[in-house]
């Protein structure tokens, strides 16, 4: 008897503290959650340029199709390295838009592997440096439920790794794209508007894409469609999402990427018609900036697909109100938009040259990853291989 009154005195004392720590935990979430005040329906009135601006498919600036530029956003993701920068010395160097500016691509560059002399030869050549991580990591998942603060480690700090490494500014990197397109919902943002990050490319749409969506703002509710959740649901004022307006393949299928699309050409004149067919969409649509988003490996072992691309972009390049330029040169025109005719009068992109001071560091072990790497920068050798806490390799 007195043993079951003293185990039932225990359970009682354990249910109560099961019961406190429950309420404990569901007061703490509904506290993070009012951190971040929800979005509400965006009010035009009360969003405007420069600052914010509301999910929509209208052109900023209330401008007519043939009166707006057409932006075309070429990005390529993960590493650099030496191999792959050969591939970009053939394909876009030396190009120029029709108003005899060089264009703008943008380089969405995760950190293992990465030669950062590459880096700095890629900025010194006029192209955007933006963030895709440190790691990298799988699973999926880990950036699907990634904190708040593992997104400052993996990619907040990643801002002051590549300005260290590769001597480039750190106020010129301003972009960011999630690994594998997933998104952390709220946190991704979070993160971008401590770390000053002006806009992210990682959110597609399958829904608006004819016509396309126009970059905006999440001081309001976005109406983007949650194809890869989650997404975010906060009212975070700041960074900019660049919707990635997905293609459609050969068998009617969106792809965000051109690397993702299933049902693909096989010849090099059937890729030039893929590509031109899906610029042709945004360009006799709203203008909506058209992202040409691809890795450097699926191109390099493709001759019939490199060549497709040159001919495409050579085309392009000819085409008096389409210009190739940078993501963050997208957001800056839409804060103020300008009729096509002010556009092709505005000074051309100029860029500081960084100067590099090409070290090689063999052997760099990381406790992380237990391997050893074989690294290139523009500054000194860090002590060990650099990684997520440690971007310094300190």
């Amino acid at each position: 008897m007195h043993y079951n009154i003293c185990r039932s005195k225990y359970q009682g004392n354990m249910r109560s503290v099961v019961v406190v720590f429950l309420v404990a935990i569901y007061f703490a979430v509904a506290y993070a959650e009012d951190e971040l005040p929800l979005a509400e329906p965006c009010d035009e009135d009360l969003c405007k340029a420069p600052d914010c601006r509301c999910s929509s498919q209208d052109i900023p600036g209330n401008l007519e199709p043939r009166n707006t530029p057409q932006f075309v956003l070429l990005t390529f993701d993960d590493a650099i390295t030496e191999l792959n920068t050969q591939t970009y010395r053939s394909i876009i160097y030396r190009r120029t838009n029709a108003n005899k500016c060089p264009i703008g691509v943008t380089f969405f560059m995760h950190h293992e592997y990465t030669d950062y002399i590459m880096v700095n030869e890629l900025y010194n050549q006029g192209f955007e440096i933006a963030l895709h991580s440190i790691s990298h990591r799988i699973p999926q998942d880990f950036w699907r439920y990634a904190s708040y603060e593992e997104l400052m480690r993996e990619i907040g700090d990643q801002k002051q790794q590549i300005a260290f490494f590769a001597n480039i500014p750190v106020n010129t990197i301003h972009g960011v794209r999630s690994p594998f397109l997933q998104m952390s919902g709220n946190n991704t943002f979070k993160m971008m508007q401590s770390a000053g990050i002006t806009y992210d490319s990682s959110w597609p749409t399958t829904r608006f894409t004819d016509p396309g969506m126009w970059p905006y703002t999440l001081d309001f509710e976005s109406t983007q469609d949650c194809v890869v959740g989650p997404c975010p649901t906060a009212s975070i004022p700041g960074p900019w999402v660049i919707p990635m307006i997905t293609w459609t393949d050969l068998g009617g299928f969106p792809c965000s990427m051109v690397d993702a699309c299933f049902h693909t050409p096989d010849t090099e004149e059937e890729w030039f018609q893929f590509f031109f067919k899906n610029f042709q969409k945004h360009y006799f649509g709203n203008r909506a900036p058209f992202g040409f988003y691809i890795h450097e490996a699926f191109i390099r072992p493709r001759p019939h697909v490199w060549r497709a691309i040159e001919r495409f972009l050579d085309v392009l390049n000819n085409i008096n109100d389409v210009f190739m330029v940078n993501a963050n040169e997208v957001i800056d025109w839409v804060k103020n938009p300008i009729p096509v005719n002010e556009y092709v009068k505005k000074d051309c992109r100029r860029t500081t040259p960084a100067a590099c001071r090409p070290t090689i560091c063999p052997g760099l072990f990381s406790a992380d990853t237990e391997k050893r790497y074989y690294m290139r920068v523009c500054s000194r050798c860090p002590r060990s291989y650099p990684w997520v806490n440690n971007p310094l390799g300190l």
